[in-house]
């Protein structure tokens, strides 16, 4: 179970670091060699997005990269298939991202049942609430697959708690209200934030949006227990290509 493989992790380090990347962005062979690049520098879990014409939650950067690897022609049964080849050659756990209409045209228990035979752990659909979920909670659930749902700061305790208890794996905790990619303000309010997430759920707690360096997962040791690195690791590859992302993995895991 993910929240096992956590918790066995954080017995042996301060935090997690979890990257994100876009399956066929810049290209398939590329997207390979970045997880490749990124497990063998020391990446503890990944996010695999499915490319989406209109990822809502996602920032320039991101959304850049599903577009142009929407442009390059990389189809959902292509992406299905990645995950497929990546959780069966690294030994980390990945998880998808990608917006609901993806599960609803593929038809979602499909998705579930694909996802668990392809070895993934879970899945981030970050436009389906939980009152909207029940037939994706029964299919992750009957295949043992974590439903990774969200707070954000603007999330009232009340909701928190109600998410809490559909929840698996882990909660994402965005940094601030807005979508990826944008500068984030790492402080005590950061810390009070991360203090009422806990407060709500015994699940782990993974944080994102704006986590760009070594300063900030240092920062957020002690109080997440995953940090979320997305935008900039897209970043690198657009300024200084695939070559350039285990190097710049180690400076944050070392």
């Amino acid at each position: 179970m993910l929240e096992t493989y956590i918790r066995s992790r954080l017995a042996e380090k301060k935090i997690l670091l979890m990257t994100h990347i876009v399956i066929g962005y810049p290209t398939l062979e590329a997207s390979l060699e970045i997880v490749r690049s990124m497990v063998e520098a020391g990446v503890d879990l990944m996010e695999l997005q499915i490319p989406f014409s209109e990822p809502i939650a996602d920032g320039p950067v991101i959304l850049k990269a599903n577009q142009a690897a929407l442009a390059n022609g990389v189809t959902v049964d292509q992406c299905l298939d990645f995950g497929r080849r990546v959780a069966r050659q690294f030994p980390i756990p990945f998880l998808y991202m990608t917006y609901y209409n993806i599960l609803f045209k593929h038809g979602v228990d499909r998705f579930a049942d694909g996802m668990q035979a392809a070895g993934l752990q879970g899945a981030i659909v970050p436009d389906l609430p939980p009152e909207e979920a029940t037939d994706y909670l029964d299919a992750m659930g009957r295949n043992e697959l974590s439903p990774i749902f969200i707070y954000s700061p603007t999330t009232s305790d009340a909701r928190m708690n109600t998410i809490a208890r559909v929840a698996a794996g882990f909660v994402y905790c965005v940094a601030r209200k807005g979508v990826t990619g944008d500068q984030t303000e790492f402080s005590q309010q950061i810390g009070d934030y991360l203090g009422r997430c806990r407060a709500a759920t015994h699940l782990p707690l993974a944080l994102g949006f704006g986590v760009k360096d070594k300063a900030d997962v240092d920062f957020l040791a002690g109080k997440a227990d995953i940090a979320v690195i997305g935008s900039q690791t897209l970043r690198v590859v657009e300024n200084h290509g695939v070559e350039a992302m285990a190097n710049f993995i180690r400076q944050i895991v070392n």
